[in-house]
């Protein structure tokens, strides 16, 4: 693709026709019969429906086995022995984080995904190996991928001493954003775990991503500890709760005074939708001014056989665990993998519209709903303004 490409003949979600211009990255316009000028790459989209770059709001790149053989899960059920587990694995195998997040990286750049948050575990075994390697992969492919890090303390804040000063150095080493891990039922001390974390985020004036597991009461406890915080500290905006199981167990009323505290600070929540435990209801988010949006978690790792690196079948998985069946409806679920995905992210330039960065996606759908439950393969997917694929496979 030259500096300058015109893709023609393509549908808007809305139903509308247009042409799309590309100039230096950028969308330069985007409207019905744009003009032909001299020199200009023209691509014909044939009918093909656009849509925005897809967006992945939570992955775990440095973890996946994507492209090895077959890892036979054996892991007991607790959340500790996944932990314990995984570190024991990747010691004992040697697994390069480096070369499996490149490779599921591209895998995600293939099926559409041009924004994407990882979370790479910070370890007191592993140190920084996990980071660096997924560090290279986002020098590797950072003309074309816009990938932030989270420093992510997947065995916990307090319970490794060093984990602090670990994530202290992943953060001053190109990380974005920190990560935090159930304060209360995996550091055992919910106000020591959330002072650190919220004392390291300040020192080095980054956001927070949390994972929160813990369910009902506990879990409820833990947010209003940390909704305490983003209010004291003025991060207003700057924090995402991973999971928020709680959420979907609590009894209306707790749970929507909880929404309006999320909603007022502007804290953000990232779901799976997974099918086995209760989970944030994306109706009642919507109804209270609360930002949902939608990622994976792992990906073909010790932790867990499945996830995909495709979004829209992640679109579609959390339309079908909040009960969506309207064409209107499954649009609120491309939403949390796209635009809500890329604003929660704080990913700039993100859209189609004048000026956005040139992320696109086009398949053979009729429908944006179509599009969601069909899963085409990607007739083209252009990222920061370059085919990165076409027809289901990468060219570079």
């Amino acid at each position: 693709m030259t500096n300058t490409t015109l893709i023609t003949n393509v549908r808007t979600a809305d139903g509308a026709r247009v042409d799309v211009s590309i100039a230096g990255g950028r969308i330069a316009a985007i409207g019905p019969g744009l003009a032909r000028e001299p020199g200009v790459h023209i691509e014909d989209g044939a009918d093909a429906l656009l849509l925005p770059g897809f967006v992945e709001g939570h992955t775990h790149l440095d973890k996946t086995n994507w492209g090895l053989r077959w890892y036979r899960n054996e892991v007991g059920p607790k959340l500790t022995d996944r932990i314990e587990n995984e570190r024991r694995w990747r010691a004992q195998s040697g697994h390069d984080a480096g070369a499996q997040s490149l490779a599921l990286a591209r895998a995600f750049m293939e099926a559409g995904t041009t924004r994407l948050r990882t979370h790479v575990d910070i370890d007191t075994d592993a140190g920084l190996r996990h980071l660096e390697g997924v560090l290279a992969t986002r020098h590797a492919l950072r003309d074309v991928f816009d990938m932030q890090i989270v420093a992510f303390p997947q065995s916990g804040l307090l319970g490794r001493p060093g984990t602090d000063a670990l994530l202290d150095g992943a953060l001053a080493a190109g990380a974005d954003v920190l990560g935090a891990l159930d304060p209360a039922l995996i550091d055992g001390d919910p106000v020591a775990s959330l002072d650190l974390t919220f004392s390291l985020a300040q020192r080095h004036q980054k956001p927070i991503d949390i994972h929160l597991h813990e369910p009902g009461e506990v879990g409820a406890f833990t947010l209003g500890l940390l909704l305490d915080r983003v209010a004291a500290l003025g991060m207003q905006g700057q924090v995402v709760v991973s999971h928020a199981f709680c959420l979907g167990a609590l009894p209306e009323r707790e749970r929507d005074a909880l929404l309006a505290r999320l909603a007022d600070l502007r804290v953000a929540l990232l779901t799976t939708a997974p099918p086995s435990v209760a989970v944030p209801s994306l109706k009642a988010c919507l109804e209270h001014g609360v930002t949902l949006f939608g990622g994976n978690d792992g990906i073909r790792d010790t932790w867990t056989p499945y996830g995909s690196p495709d979004m829209l079948e992640r679109a579609m998985l959390i339309a079908m665990r909040n009960g969506l069946r309207r064409d209107d409806d499954l649009a609120l679920a491309f939403d949390c993998v796209s635009s809500v995905a890329a604003r929660a992210c704080g990913f700039e330039a993100y859209g189609l519209q004048a000026g956005a960065r040139a992320d696109l996606v086009l398949v053979d759908a009729d429908t944006l709903a179509h599009a969601i439950v069909a899963r085409p393969p990607r007739k083209l997917v252009v990222a920061n303004g370059r085919v990165v694929a076409r027809d289901g496979a990468l060219v570079q």
